[in-house]
């Protein structure tokens, strides 16, 4: 079986379609840049450009990079426009589409949706978190395979700044920080996280997780293991994906 996937991110929106059978792109992702500023319909015309890319006329579903409630209305919008706020994001991108039926789901929860089917998390119980290390820094939260939406732990404040500008991905090029000067960074961010949630797994994910052997290394005294995700930064497609089938099925 097979359903698009559209991961939408600070500074790309990429997509394909995805077999669902193997937890992996059918064919290989077409990617276009997030417009600046990223406002909804710039956005919608992105993701248009993406699908129309393959033809596509079946469900279609699509990550957010903030928090999404009811499966569609945008309730915060870091590193995107601000003009999301409360946007009907599923219409919008329904009706931008012609009318193709959507899902809509937070980024780091479609990608910790897959890598607990297809990938790291796969057959682990306890408390487990993905962690997107990217433009920003998002978060998916699994208690016994079960998903707690919308975490948002990014944002935490870490040392009076919010955490995913001193750890994400970005800030490590935005500040050229060496690998070993931004794993200190990352390994603070994790002690701080660990302590309030004592996960037994942290899956690390994102564009950066193709480049653990770089960093994961340099990481010391976190009690949990910490993995690289297996699906890397496909994971946001094809949960987007998985999420859609369930809302069609």
């Amino acid at each position: 079986m097979q359903i698009f996937g559209v991961d939408i991110g600070g500074s790309g929106i990429k997509g394909a379609p995805v077999d669902l059978d193997r937890g992996d792109l059918a064919q290989e992702r077409f990617k276009v840049l997030t417009p600046q500023p990223a406002t909804p319909d710039g956005v919608a015309d992105g993701v248009k450009q993406v699908v129309e890319h393959y033809g596509w006329t079946g469900p279609v579903g699509l990550t957010f990079p903030g928090v999404v409630t009811d499966g569609s209305t945008i309730r915060t919008a870091a590193n995107v426009d601000r003009s999301w706020i409360d946007t009907d994001a599923r219409a919008l991108f329904s009706d931008r589409l012609g009318g193709l039926p959507v899902t809509v789901v937070n980024d780091a929860d479609a990608a910790g949706v897959a890598e607990m089917h297809f990938g790291a998390g796969r057959d682990r119980r306890g408390t487990v978190i993905l962690l997107t290390l990217g433009t920003g820094i998002g978060s998916a939260l699994f208690i016994d395979g079960a998903l707690v939406p919308n975490t948002e732990l990014g944002h935490l404040e870490l040392h009076g700044h919010d955490a995913e500008k001193r750890a994400s991905s970005k800030a490590r090029e935005d500040e050229e920080l060496s690998w070993e000067h931004w794993a200190r960074r990352v390994q603070k961010y994790l002690a701080h996280v660990e302590m309030l949630f004592s996960p037994e797994l942290f899956i690390i994910g994102g564009g950066v997780s193709r480049k653990s052997h770089k960093f994961l290394h340099l990481i010391e005294g976190i009690k949990a293991e910490i993995v690289p995700a297996q699906l890397q930064n496909n994971a946001g497609i094809v949960g987007a994906a998985m999420r859609a089938a369930e809302k069609d099925g």
